[in-house]
């Protein structure tokens, strides 16, 4: 094993020995530091059989290379900064496990910051990464989606926005296909026999709002059921804002008998209103959340919803990240398919039965 001298102690009984620089690795192995540094990370310009001869040096000596000293030679900080609405928010943990999974097998780290749905913080939380020199950014549900085009322009960094939240033909994203999932839930609830059907939608979900009522107001329309505004309302996506929202649904004089909500943080909302009227799921009125959260299959009656695939969307947008990182690119405009969880929450009307 190679010994590192200590200056001044001969003999060896310093305390605190020294560590190893990436000179000691040079002088020991007999190349030079440059050598050192590309064998050191990972550059194909240096054999392998030299390369591996170095890092037994370097490992037997006990260096360990500084990550902002590497990025700097390489060009890279093996570093991803992650935007999320809030880490409360049970839609981002599915997502993030499937980002730091796949980060950690290509050696990446990850960072993770709050927006708290601000279009300023976000903004400035993204500027933040950039100063802190990560690699990439990834953007869970961007309010300010847009913006990130002539953003990029500045940054030269890399930006992958999942669950796009704002309107914009935007370069690279991760999204389902909200069309779609939307039609398949209001046409399940078409064909348990309902007829009055509300939608419960999110004032703040822009693009995903839009679409998710896109694929709702068609089913309706394809059924010759037709579009009847009262029964649209809008809450905050949140169980307060769904609770809300649910009451004015409840209120009409001719009440729907089953109701598409944005997401499953507005059915929750929405359920608790409807026990709060002595009304119950599915016997009075039937629900249909958006999501597939974790607490979906435990709610009383268990909630019939549309699944996201947010471990693997999350896989996507960083893998989506290493191919921008890769070389020449194009566009990566990446849509997934959700999947209708039918549960106990729908049953066809009591008229039908």
């Amino acid at each position: 094993m190679p010994v590192l001298d200590q200056p001044g102690d001969p003999a060896g009984t310093c305390n605190a020995p020294r560590k190893a620089s990436i000179k000691d690795i040079a002088r020991l192995a007999h190349v030079s530091h440059s050598t050192v540094s590309r064998a050191l990370s990972g550059n194909r310009q240096i054999s392998a059989e030299t390369s591996e001869r170095i890092r037994k040096i370097a490992e037997e000596a006990g260096y360990r290379a500084s990550a902002v000293a590497r990025s700097l030679v390489i060009g890279r900080s093996n570093t991803i900064g992650v935007v999320v609405t809030s880490i409360a928010d049970p839609f981002v943990g599915g997502v993030v496990r499937g980002i730091e999974d796949t980060a950690e097998e290509r050696g990446y780290s990850v960072f993770l910051a709050n927006s708290n749905a601000e279009p300023e913080r976000e903004l400035r939380v993204a500027r933040s990464f950039e100063e802190r020199r990560v690699d990439g950014i990834i953007v869970t549900s961007s309010r300010v989606g847009a913006m990130y085009v002539p953003l990029m322009e500045r940054m030269h960094v890399p930006v992958v926005l999942l669950n796009n939240q704002h309107p914009s033909e935007f370069a690279h994203s991760v999204l389902i296909d909200n069309v779609q999932a939307s039609l398949d839930a209001t046409r399940h609830l078409v064909r348990l026999g309902h007829q009055r059907i509300g939608y419960l939608g999110d004032r703040f979900g822009h693009q995903s709002d839009t679409e998710r009522f896109t694929g709702y107001r068609r089913a309706m329309e394809e059924a010759g059921l037709g579009f009847a505004p009262e029964l649209v309302v809008h809450g905050d996506g949140k169980p307060e804002g769904g609770e809300q929202a649910m009451a004015r649904l409840l209120a009409l004089p001719n009440r729907p008998t089953a109701v598409f909500c944005y997401n499953d943080m507005s059915a929750l909302g929405a359920l608790g209103q409807i026990r709060a009227h002595g009304l119950k799921v599915p016997a009075d009125l039937s629900v249909v959340g958006f999501d597939d959260l974790y607490f979906c299959r435990y709610l009383d009656p268990p909630l019939t919803t549309v699944r996201q695939p947010l471990r693997e969307m999350g896989r996507m947008a960083m893998e989506t990240l290493l191919h921008i990182f890769d070389g020449p690119h194009s566009t990566y405009n990446i849509k997934v398919e959700g999947r209708l969880i039918v549960r106990q929450s729908t049953a066809s009307p009591k008229q039908s039965r």
